[in-house]
């Protein structure tokens, strides 16, 4: 476990020397979730129906845009191989890097989504909703897109490949978590919406990780 700690401080140290790589899918988030209010215009019901969507697949394509550097720096210096060969378990250590991706990609959208949601004319309750759907769903997509960097890892036009086998895992938690909001504005209830989320969120941190080691060992063999 100290070790896995280790890792998620080294990373935050390194992402914090290059600043640009939070502030641009912050941006990426904030900019996409802002041009649809500006396209469609000031009609609050549109609004109201199309953002849980929009935020979330906002949020999706932000979390990616720094899956595929989560393993590439440490096997280009050789950090990796390291990593492998320690007495420390190679899955608490890809643990560890996932937390610092979710860390650095996924917390800040979870905590930008309400200030955004404003645009879409959503009350209280739905942006609460909102956040929560977001605080399960975002490690999910971290630790599904583990899987991915690791299985692309070296590979020749990888980013390409990364989306193609990532996005389509992404689908069931962008319908769980979308869906959660809807439901909420329709007066359904989330609950179920959510508790599906949070299903697919404990499946994914219980096999993605080891899933991640098994490809990262084939890469570096």
């Amino acid at each position: 476990m100290s070790a896995m700690w280790a890792i998620v401080r080294r990373d935050l140290l390194m992402v914090m020397r290059r600043k640009s790589e939070v502030l641009t899918a912050l941006f990426f988030f904030v900019i996409v979730s802002s041009l649809f209010p500006l396209g469609i215009g000031p009609e609050p019901a549109l609004l109201r129906k199309i953002a849980p969507g929009v935020l979330w697949v906002g949020a999706l394509l932000a979390t990616m845009l720094g899956l595929q550097r989560m393993f590439a720096a440490d096997h280009a210096d050789g950090t990796l191989e390291q990593m492998a060969i320690s007495p420390t378990p190679l899955v608490w250590l890809v643990v560890g890097k996932v937390a610092a991706h979710w860390l650095v990609s996924g917390l800040p959208l979870v905590l930008m989504a309400p200030v955004l949601g404003i645009q879409f004319d959503l009350d209280a309750g739905a942006l609460g909703v909102l956040m929560l759907a977001l605080l399960l769903g975002t490690p999910l997509l971290s630790l599904i897109g583990a899987i991915g960097a690791a299985l692309t890892l070296g590979v020749r036009g990888g980013g390409v490949l990364l989306s193609l086998l990532v996005l389509p895992l992404y689908v069931p938690a962008l319908i769980f978590g979308a869906g959660a909001v809807e439901s909420h504005i329709s007066g359904l209830g989330a609950g179920g919406h959510l508790s599906l989320l949070a299903a697919l969120l404990i499946m994914a941190a219980l096999f993605a990780p080891w899933a991640a080691t098994a490809a990262l060992r084939i890469a570096l063999e």
